[in-house]
This record gives structure tokens, sequence and C-alpha cells, in this order.
């Protein structure tokens, strides 16, 4: 597979960023965002974007791909709706509009989250935001598309949060990680950008995946390669 990466230097990203490098099936990754990652390998680009709206000038870099991961978000604390909006649906059906123009067999996987509302009238902002985003997406005639709502993830393998309070949450919990793991709604990172890889390179019977499912999916995965 081609894949192209967005927001691979936040936590999500980064843990996909790391699993398409560890796995044979993954030949190529561009990553686009406004920094670059810190890892290096020989099948990585990374292109410096500081607006991704605007991919005008590298279209031609983003031909030939198989699969986008867009894990690129913000938290929805302290935001207003319609700059949340802006930011988590405006920006996200901006690229895959290009994507699907240059790409139309490309199979699209956006990370969402668990309770996202795609009935698009529930109270909470960010859920009727988020599914209006993901009812968007899968308008449009990618090859496939994918919704992944995981709940909690763990970070794992050197992966941290950029949001400070998140990360020192992450701190205080670490020694119940082995309880925590057990629990349906809770995913690692690394279990999460495993679960990634194979639903875009085997797809999925359901277009929208929840934590257990992500999770098995996963273990699925693993359990096959050893």
């Amino acid at each position: 597979m081609k894949v192209i990466i967005f927001g691979a230097t936040g936590m999500v990203g980064l843990s996909a960023l790391q699993e398409c490098i560890l796995d044979d099936r993954v030949r190529e990754i561009v990553t686009i965002g406004r920094k670059h990652p810190e890892q290096q390998h020989i099948k990585l680009k990374s292109i410096e974007l500081n607006d991704v709206t605007d991919l005008k000038r590298i279209e031609h870099e983003l031909e030939g791909f198989d699969t986008c991961l867009f894990c690129l978000g913000v938290s929805s604390q302290g935001m207003k709706e319609d700059e949340y909006r802006r930011i988590t649906n405006d920006i996200t059906l901006s690229v895959a509009g290009t994507l699907v123009r240059l790409n139309p067999q490309m199979t699209f996987l956006y990370v969402s989250g668990s309770g996202t509302d795609s009935s698009e009238r529930g109270r909470s902002m960010w859920a009727r935001v988020k599914g209006k985003t993901e009812n968007d997406l899968l308008q449009l005639p990618f090859k496939a598309a994918y919704m992944f709502r995981p709940g909690i993830i763990l970070p794992s393998n050197g992966v941290r949060s950029k949001t400070k309070m998140y990360q020192l949450l992450y701190d205080v919990l670490r020694p119940f990680y082995p309880i925590l793991r057990k629990l349906k709604s809770v995913v690692t990172s690394e279990q999460l950008g495993q679960a990634m890889i194979q639903v875009v390179s085997a797809g999925y019977p359901s277009p929208i995946l929840e934590s257990n499912e992500i999770k098995k999916i996963s273990m699925d995965n693993k359990e096959l390669q050893h």
C-alpha cells in the first residue's frame, strides 16, 4: 500500500505512522502537516504544509495512493461550534474532496470518537459535528471509507499526547494500564494503528467501527501474523 497520513505528529497519527513503518504491507508513506514527524525511514516522506486545505501546489505528489489515514483533529474544549466545525468538518472535507478526485480508488479512514452522533441532532456539540463529518465523508465516491470511533486510547511504544493535561492523566493512570486494557472501550495506540492498516488492507463489513471492534481486529491480526 501507498499511504498518506494527516496529523502524524499527534498521538493517534504518530501511532498510525509507527505501525505503517513496521508493516510490510505498506511500501510508501507520505505525511502532510505543519510539522515534520521526528521519525525517519526509507519509505517515509514528509511534506510540511501550513494550510492543509490548500493542496493545489502538491497535488502532483498526492496521486497514485491507495489509502489516507486522516488523524487530524482538535479538542472541542472551550471552542464555539462554528470554529470547531470549520476545523473538524470543513478542513476534513476539503482534504477528502481533493484526494477522491486525484485517487478515486482510494480508501479513506477517518478517526472520529466514541459517542459521535450520526443523527447530527444531539445535545453534544462535538458529537454533532463529528457525526456530520462522518456522514459527509461516507457520501464521497471513495472506493471505501471507514470511521474509527475509539473511546479511551492508552499511549504505548513511546507515544505521548501533545495535550499536557491528557498526558498528565495518562501518567497518573499508568500503573492501572494492565486493568484498563481489559475493558472493551479501551484500546492502546498500538492496537489502533494496527487495526487501521488491517481494515484498509482487508476491508470490513461496517463503515463505522467502535472501540471493541478496533481492539478485536488488532488482536486477530496479531494472531494471524504469528
